[in-house]
């Protein structure tokens, strides 16, 4: 048994996708989140600086003594997982494998389709990941640039109709494809679970990244004898690097509590 908290860090707001399910299946858990929403996002950023910002990002989650850290960030883990394994004595855990592995379970006959940062598609991470699993399949893969700034800025409902039209232009391959499964390569994306369902259609189904992992996190920490044995609810915990007013209006919509004077903002560039 571990009392310690669980860190989990992504450029922004997206990452909360992978806390909401990590308190649902874990409620006594303590939980740090860091967004690092003065340098988000992340996706158009060369290797080098995404490899430094995570670095940085660790290093602050690891002044709270954490057990383990999951990095709810797509492009980090397609990125830097590797070299922040290595540099860090305590498991680090992306969202590349959980996803491809429920990719792998879902998908038919037809192409996986994935959406990503540009850095996360670049990469090749998920396509070498799901060949190993599945080496018959095709991907037909979308870089979704705008994606991330939108969401940040609170264009992520059904109805609004600058994220509904850059969605149907970013949606267009993937439908073209005929794609049966659509792993949501970002966590910030499945904040666009509806727009992106909607377009897409009911036929298709929607892989959420940080859903997965999460589930994955879960059962490692059980596996590992990880897990505390607290049996109250774990507290949570709040940092970005830029305005907490922005983020905590956002997170309050998607984690259903008010989040105002519970987000703490810390200088990154410090550690």
């Amino acid at each position: 048994m571990d009392r310690r908290p669980i860190g989990v860090f992504d450029s922004g707001l997206g990452g909360l996708t992978a806390v909401r399910e990590l308190a649902r299946l874990m409620p006594e858990e303590d939980l740090i989140y860091f967004g690092d929403t003065g340098r988000v996002p992340y996706g158009g950023r060369s290797q080098d600086t995404i490899t430094t910002y995570a670095r940085q990002d660790v290093r602050f989650l690891r002044s709270f003594d954490p057990k383990a850290i999951v990095i709810a960030c797509g492009t980090v883990s397609t990125i830097a997982l590797d070299v922040l394994r290595r540099e860090n004595d305590i498991p680090v855990f992306g969202v590349v494998g959980p996803a491809v592995r429920a990719a792998a379970r879902l998908a038919k006959d037809g192409p996986v389709g994935l959406i990503g940062t540009k850095a996360t598609i670049r990469s090749g991470a998920y396509e070498r990941a799901l060949a190993r699993l599945r080496s018959e399949l095709q991907v037909c893969s979308e870089a979704c640039p705008l994606f991330v700034p939108l969401v940040e800025n609170g264009r992520f409902r059904p109805g609004d109709p600058v994220i509904e039209t850059v969605a149907a232009e970013y949606l267009a391959p993937m439908k073209g494809a005929g794609v049966d499964t659509l792993i949501l390569g970002c966590t910030h994306y499945p904040l666009l679970r509806q727009v992106i369902g909607a377009c897409m259609g009911p036929q298709v189904s929607l892989v959420d990244v940080g859903e997965q992992c999460a589930h994955y996190v879960a059962a490692r920490l059980d596996r590992d004898g990880l897990r505390t044995d607290r049996a109250e609810a774990g507290s949570h915990r709040y940092f970005v690097s830029d305005s907490t007013e922005d983020f905590a209006d956002l997170a309050s919509v998607f984690l259903g509590e008010d989040m105002a004077g519970h987000v703490e903002k810390i200088d990154i560039t410090q550690y």
